[in-house]
């Protein structure tokens, strides 16, 4: 079953993201594929994250944390973000927006404080609500059949 479960889940194409938190003064963020609208009244997404990722140590109810849209170019970024480990942030352009690391360059960015923190079998749901949010143009970065791409429009 879970070998088949992954199969389905791999043809089904994502959006990727770094999801960031300031904590102890650093900043610390992941790479997620799991991440989507949850409420328009009053907006809201959820972010899915591993229990052993070291964030999800870093995040409680009423913490403030960023949602970084990445954009087609930036699969480098997704993959440097995806490790354990090193400074993920080490030659990584950033700001504080919203109480959260805001990465350069990314074309779309959410600030969200977490609203609920629910579990969800090897994952922990990150239930946040939006505080501001900015879009600029471009194609996104999605993950599909464990493979980096964009969409593309049909007909």
């Amino acid at each position: 079953m879970a070998e088949q479960f992954r199969a389905v889940m791999a043809g089904v194409a994502t959006p990727v993201s770094v999801v960031t938190t300031l904590a102890g003064g650093r900043p610390h963020g992941t790479t997620v594929s799991a991440f989507a609208s949850l409420s328009m009244a009053p907006p809201m997404v959820l972010v899915a994250l591993d229990r052993g990722s070291s964030l999800l140590g870093r995040l409680a109810v009423g913490s403030p944390f960023g949602v970084n849209v990445l954009g087609s170019e930036q699969a480098p970024l997704a993959l440097a973000f995806a490790r354990r480990g090193a400074d993920k942030f080490a030659g990584v352009g950033w700001d504080v927006d919203g109480g959260a690391p805001r990465l350069t360059g990314s074309p779309g960015w959410l600030a969200c404080t977490v609203a609920q923190l629910v579990e969800g079998g090897d994952h922990v749901i990150v239930l946040g609500e939006v505080q501001r949010a900015e879009t600029t143009a471009g194609p996104p970065l999605t993950y599909h059949a464990r493979t980096f791409g964009t969409h593309a429009a049909v007909g």
